[in-house]
């Protein structure tokens, strides 16, 4: 009976469908199982080669590069946390209002910054901003051959180039995240205290008593691995781009489609493991006082 059932000509349709299926999967899976090996190994050796500081840190190999991610990108990051945080304020004041609890808005938009909102913000910013650049560079120096040049002559890629970025992307961004987040606070108190009138010593009151010290923590680890998955994806997508000025544009959208999706899906992970460590910590804290 199971034989026939499995030979049945009514599920022929079924298993030439699935065929199709696969054939037309079987490619895109592969391709991206290989890109993924590929890009372990590259972030491998990156890693690896970060206990050689003199190197990579030689001349003004790291300097320009702090430059450029951290001092250039301030103006950004200040405008766009400043108005993120009007925004949040704007609309959530009427709600908060109509039950006459406004001034805990100061709260839940400090601590919707700090925690998740600021970080995230920061990181996209950046991985348009920023990684695209570095993805773009790095894609025309394989393109112009320069990075065969600098192998022929016996100089590591990886530790005179891509070394220097990843350490500025997982220097700078954390301190980017905390410049954006307190334009941010500074936006929401401005709309909340000045727009609609509100009272601006409970506001901060009520930011003292909803933000804690391992919210601030939460938001500047996931700014560090941010940054750190920033610097790498972007490096690699210039490390192997295709020939041509076609190929250094793919790899650019690649590198921020990529980057984005990367900060989005880890931060749904860390935010699992972070409040798990959080409460935790919250309740080994609660049976030290009560015991």
């Amino acid at each position: 009976m199971p034989n026939a059932l499995v030979n049945s000509p009514l599920l022929r349709p079924i298993r030439a469908l699935g065929a199709l299926v696969w054939i037309a999967l079987r490619g895109p899976i592969t391709t991206s199982i290989k890109d993924f090996g590929r890009f372990a190994r590259f972030a491998y050796w990156t890693l690896r080669g970060m206990p050689f500081v003199k190197t990579w840190s030689r001349g003004d190999r790291l300097r320009s590069q702090l430059f450029f991610v951290g001092t250039t990108s301030v103006p950004v990051l200040m405008i766009t946390g400043s108005f993120i945080g009007m925004i949040l304020a704007i609309e959530g004041y009427l709600q908060f209002a109509a039950i006459g609890q406004e001034g805990r808005l100061g709260g839940v938009i400090n601590i919707s910054l700090t925690k998740q909102i600021g970080p995230v913000l920061a990181a996209v910013m950046l991985a348009g901003r920023v990684g695209c650049a570095l993805t773009a560079e790095l894609g025309t120096m394989r393109v112009t051959e320069q990075l065969d040049a600098m192998r022929a002559m016996a100089a590591d890629p990886i530790r005179v180039l891509v070394i220097p970025r990843v350490v500025a992307c997982f220097l700078m961004i954390p301190i980017l995240t905390v410049v954006s987040n307190l334009c941010g606070v500074m936006g929401g108190w401005f709309i909340v205290t000045r727009y609609f009138d509100a009272d601006a010593t409970t506001y901060w009151r009520y930011t003292a008593e909803f933000v804690a010290w391992t919210d601030l923590a939460n938001g500047l680890v996931k700014s560090v691995v941010f940054g750190l998955m920033i610097g790498l994806i972007s490096c690699y997508k210039g490390f192997h781009c295709r020939p041509g000025a076609e190929g250094v544009g793919r790899a650019t959208t690649d590198s921020f489609v990529t980057s984005f999706m990367a900060i989005i899906m880890s931060n749904l992970f860390l935010a699992k493991v972070l409040n798990d460590l959080d409460l935790m910590y919250h309740g080994g804290l609660m049976r030290k006082i009560f015991s």
